[in-house]
């Protein structure tokens, strides 16, 4: 079973940016789905936000 929710490291992986920039992008996302700081990012809002196909999105 593949995991759901989505953590800084995993935006690392799939972007290749840094680990500051996933932590800034999940802090953005949150905010726009209105969630509070202890509830998690899905994949599926993730692939929404970053506009990519949620197959692409690899979690370890």
């Amino acid at each position: 079973m593949e995991r759901v929710c989505v953590y800084p490291q995993d935006i690392v992986n799939c972007t290749g940016k840094s680990l500051r920039y996933a932590q800034k992008t999940l802090q953005n996302l949150r905010a726009i789905l209105k969630k509070e700081k202890h509830q998690l990012i899905t994949k599926q809002e993730l692939a929404a936000y970053l506009d990519i196909d949620e197959d692409k999105i690899k979690l370890l």
